[in-house]
């Protein structure tokens, strides 16, 4: 609770991945990958509730013993592999709701973002709580670097490079000279729950950004993507105390 504001955690884990089967019951450096987002959401000093919503009697066993809830089994229409996940997160409020638990907030946590901390958790709240006369809602967000659109080329139809931005290559660019932009990525997302029900989304125009490192905007697509969190997970202490902030 913040401020008097019950707050929801929900964590999506469907048992069907294409790109690495079984992802969210994977290992990572000691425990499933599901178990990450339960452990940041219960260290948080504002959480009162966690639920995880699965289609997956196995995965829901294992969400249990590591201390969140499941009072339910996803709907089988929920967890096709276009289904969305605000649909999940609807269909998890309105659940619950029905059963008198209503929430002020909802924070999304998903396994594929296992790097997320409680500090995050903590900061993101305090920051909108702290901006709430112009804001709803907050996201994950990450510097684009090395991919900036500056850097980018087309293949033209002779097969030759040429500049996705400006006429032709002659102006060099440096990193420092450019305008900041930013990628969406995972780490969480946080809204106030009737405007979440409005828009049926957590980007709009009253949406504040929860800025990250590179390293942690890592998110679990497929086997490389985990052996490169394992690797970050491994050299934390190292990472952090080289991380400007």
């Amino acid at each position: 609770m913040i401020n008097d504001k019950k707050v929801l955690a929900i964590i999506p884990a469907r048992g069907g991945s294409k790109g690495l089967p079984g992802k969210n019951i994977k290992e990572l450096c000691g425990k499933p990958l599901v178990a990450w987002p339960i452990h940041a959401a219960k260290s948080s000093l504002y959480v009162d509730k966690i639920i995880v919503s699965t289609d997956d009697p196995q995965i829901a066993d294992i969400a249990r013993q590591e201390g969140a809830e499941v009072p339910f089994l996803r709907p089988e229409e929920l967890a096709a592999d276009d289904s969305t996940t605000i649909a999940v997160i609807v269909h998890a409020i309105n659940f619950l709701s029905e059963i008198g638990e209503t929430f002020e907030y909802c924070i999304l946590l998903e396994p594929t973002s296992p790097l997320t901390e409680d500090p995050d958790i903590n900061r993101a709240f305090e920051l909108l709580e702290s901006m709430r006369t112009k804001a709803d809602a907050i996201v994950g967000v990450s510097e684009v670097v090395s991919t900036h659109p500056v850097f980018d080329a087309r293949i033209n139809q002779e097969g030759l490079i040429s500049p996705y931005v400006g006429e032709d290559f002659s102006g060099a660019v440096r990193r420092q000279d450019i305008e900041k932009l930013y990628f969406f990525e995972g780490t969480l997302y946080i809204s106030d729950v009737k405007t979440l029900l409005e828009k049926q989304t957590f980007y709009h125009s009253r949406t504040l950004p929860y800025i990250v490192p590179k390293w942690k905007s890592f998110e679990v697509d497929d086997v490389v993507d985990l052996i490169c969190i394992k690797a970050i997970m491994k050299n934390l202490d190292k990472i952090k105390n080289n991380t400007p902030g």
